[in-house]
């Protein structure tokens, strides 16, 4: 249980790091991580419509 706490503050410690030293690239991240979800739900409503 202590090492998953080490790891969580660890990973929130890494994120708040790359917002403040690179904003854009964490921006760039942000929005690669939408489009691929956004990306992935289009392609389950193509697959839907095409089985109708």
């Amino acid at each position: 249980m202590q090492v998953k706490k080490v790891l969580t503050y660890g990973g929130i410690a890494f994120v708040a790091y790359y917002l403040f030293a690179r904003p854009s690239d964490a921006a760039d991240a942000v929005r690669g991580a939408f489009d691929t979800m956004f990306n992935a739900a289009d392609s389950l409503a193509q697959f839907f419509n095409s089985l109708a």
